[in-house]
């Protein structure tokens, strides 16, 4: 059923290994982060991007003072386009080499080692949490990463994790999700992979499907959700042997879904439009589409004093980038039909 294991809240709490502020840190202390701060979402996030994703090496760039958005609402791109940033994110020494993460890599996949995440009652992310007529999406600074989008896309460098409804297995991968208005968004699961056959069985027994979507967790989360894990298999036990700790998850408030950092909730109600978006290599698909609509509940965030931020991967929409309105971390909850 790969059910998460409960465990008290004392014995994890905040672990450093799944902070993306700590990761974030890590990598300024590294000289592996340019600030860049002005820059607006429509297209000049994008075009830097893609700028900084020519050559392989080029530092992770941190987005800041986007124009339309309080200081401290920060987007984070171009994060696993180096070895050197794969290794920290992996926890391996500082005079690790490139053999070396070979060998890691290797190891993983042979010893294919699983740790079940762990339920905790209450975390951080719910230092600021919005049910209702209080979550507006667009608060959040998704860009539009390519000329051709039909929109701006918190997704896919996201977690969107679904249960399900048979077995209860626990799936999350990395899908595009596009923002339409306050609690509306679009989620796209190509055909054949797990969280579309997922939704595909919620249609076939005639009910809307439990949606989380996560946007701010550790870019080695992220690695996971781009991975080919087996069906049936739980990305969180994957990722907690990819740490070597357990991932720390909460209830989200709506679906009940184990949520990673900030969960939000929204029901499907329809199939809106898409318009074009891009792959992780920029090249656009023959056409716009119907999507599966996200109507969002709830949503809950990490305080930073000031700002929240939502950290959001873009893997499938931009190679190895990830959304993140850094200050604060971010939750949401889902059905889709």
């Amino acid at each position: 059923m790969n059910r998460p294991t409960e465990h008290s809240v004392t014995a994890l709490s905040n672990a450093p290994k799944q902070d993306l502020r700590t990761w974030l840190a890590q990598m300024e202390a590294a000289n592996e982060l340019q600030v860049v701060r002005g820059a607006n979402r429509e297209e000049e996030i994008g075009g830097i991007v893609e700028f900084y994703q020519r050559q392989t090496g080029n530092r992770a760039v941190l987005f800041d003072d986007i124009p339309g958005y309080p200081s401290g609402y920060r987007v984070v791109a171009n994060i696993l386009t180096s070895t050197s940033r794969i290794k920290m994110t992996l926890g391996l020494p500082s005079d690790a080499t490139d053999m070396d993460l070979i060998a890691f890599w290797r190891r993983y996949m042979k010893e294919n080692k699983t740790i079940p995440p762990v339920t905790v009652p209450t975390g951080l992310v719910l230092e600021n949490s919005m049910r209702g007529a209080d979550v507006d999406l667009l608060k959040i600074p998704a860009p539009k990463w390519h000329e051709h989008d039909g929109g701006f896309y918190i997704g896919t460098g996201c977690m969107v994790i679904m249960r399900h409804p048979d077995t209860g297995w626990i799936n999350y991968g990395a899908y595009r999700v596009q923002v339409h208005d306050r609690n509306l968004a679009t989620v796209m699961c190509s055909k054949g992979k797990h969280g579309n056959l997922i939704m595909r069985r919620y249609q076939e027994l005639g009910q809307k499907c439990p949606i989380a979507v996560v946007v701010g967790m550790h870019p080695a989360l992220f690695m996971v959700a781009g991975l080919e894990i087996p069906y049936g298999k739980n990305e969180y036990d994957a990722a907690g042997g990819l740490l070597g700790e357990a991932v720390e998850v909460i209830p989200g408030p709506v679906t009940g879904l184990p949520s990673r950092a900030f969960p939000r909730s929204c029901g499907v109600t329809g199939r809106p439009e898409r318009g074009f978006v891009a792959a992780c290599t920029g090249v656009s698909p023959a056409g716009a589409s119907a999507e599966r609509l996200l109507r969002f509940f709830s949503r809950s965030a990490r305080s930073s004093g000031r700002s929240f931020s939502s950290h959001w991967d873009a893997e499938a929409t931009r190679r190895g980038s990830i959304l993140l309105p850094v200050r604060n971390s971010e939750n949401f909850d889902a059905m889709a039909r």
